[in-house]
């Protein structure tokens, strides 16, 4: 898609986008996606097709089911894509999204990216447990002004996601987050907003994780991409395999710059964005960071989704 065509931007969503029911009726569709989900239950070692459609509600909210879940339901979407010969131009995942643009650059196969994510997942996991945290939104501060007021917190309180212009998540112990709630009220935000999570990601207290997957990524031989992935770390674009392992194996203690990722990829050409998975979270953030009319967004989570996409794409890369 070059010349006088719009660039298409697939965006992987993460933790959080999960749903009781996800990926029931592509799995009822497609014998690809049914032979997917079998894969993936047997490298995973349990049931994860009965996790998605069934839940309960409380078992898929757990990281370890949660990371595999979000990022098959995506996997699955993205392989009845390609087999339409229906790519993009570049890819951005937030957080564990990350993994999933991999599978689909082709830097990791399927096979080698759900195991990174299963044993990232119950690492995370471990960590939670081990030093338990928290996380909250605050919407209404510029990004600098959060990062200064949290720099004045007693305890671990540090920027986790940088989602929008005013959109901002917190994350670290308890006390400090709550503590950092106040302050930030109280230096102007319009709301700050603990959020139900369970354990304080893209903070320190992830150091454990972070140590166990740049040890496990550094031995897994990435291939050449495809298109570029915007990495969450720098928000710039990386398609080169030794560069890319080195950036993507401090994804779990550092912010992710989403915000900065979807100006770069404006400002780089991109006009069209797909979230593919579970959600529309990531399509409400690309609402947010432009009014440029020129500008789609859209998602692709269901299978009346997925049957619209895959009718009107050819006419989306025309300006």
């Amino acid at each position: 898609m070059n010349g006088n065509k719009v660039k298409t931007a697939f965006l992987f969503p993460g933790q959080a986008s999960q749903y009781v029911g996800m990926a029931n009726d592509i799995y009822e569709e497609f014998d690809s996606v049914r032979e997917l989900f079998g894969r993936a239950g047997e490298i995973l070692g349990f049931d994860i097709a009965n996790t998605c459609f069934n839940g309960p509600e409380e078992l898929l909210k757990q990281t370890s089911y949660t990371q595999p879940a979000v990022f098959l339901h995506s996997c699955s979407l993205d392989m009845i894509l390609r087999e339409n010969y229906l790519r993009p131009d570049g890819a951005a995942g937030h957080s564990l999204g990350e993994y999933t643009a991999m599978a689909s650059a082709g830097t990791l196969s399927f096979e080698q990216a759900l195991m990174a994510v299963a044993k990232r997942s119950k690492a995370m996991q471990d960590d939670c447990d081990k030093n338990p945290g928290t996380m909250a939104a605050v919407l209404g501060l510029e990004y600098s002004v959060v990062v200064d007021i949290l720099n004045g917190i007693n305890g671990v309180v540090v920027p986790a996601n940088h989602n929008s212009a005013d959109q901002t998540v917190i994350s670290g112990e308890l006390d400090a987050v709550e503590d950092a709630c106040e302050k930030l009220k109280a230096a102007g935000a319009k709301r700050a907003i603990m959020l139900p999570v369970g354990g304080a990601y893209h903070s320190p207290l992830m150091s454990g994780s972070s140590e166990l997957m740049k040890t496990y990524l550094a031995e897994l031989n990435f291939k050449a991409f495809e298109f570029p992935i915007y990495s969450n770390v720098n928000a710039e674009p990386v398609s080169t395999p030794d560069k890319y392992k080195e950036i993507i194996s401090n994804q779990i203690t550092n912010p992710v710059l989403w915000s900065q990722t979807l100006k770069n990829m404006y400002n780089d050409g991109f006009r069209h964005f797909v979230e593919v998975g579970p959600g529309k979270v990531l399509q409400g953030l690309a609402k947010k960071f432009s009014g440029d009319p020129e500008i789609k967004i859209s998602g692709i989570d269901k299978l009346d989704d997925l049957d619209e996409f895959i009718n009107r794409f050819p006419r989306l890369g025309e300006r």
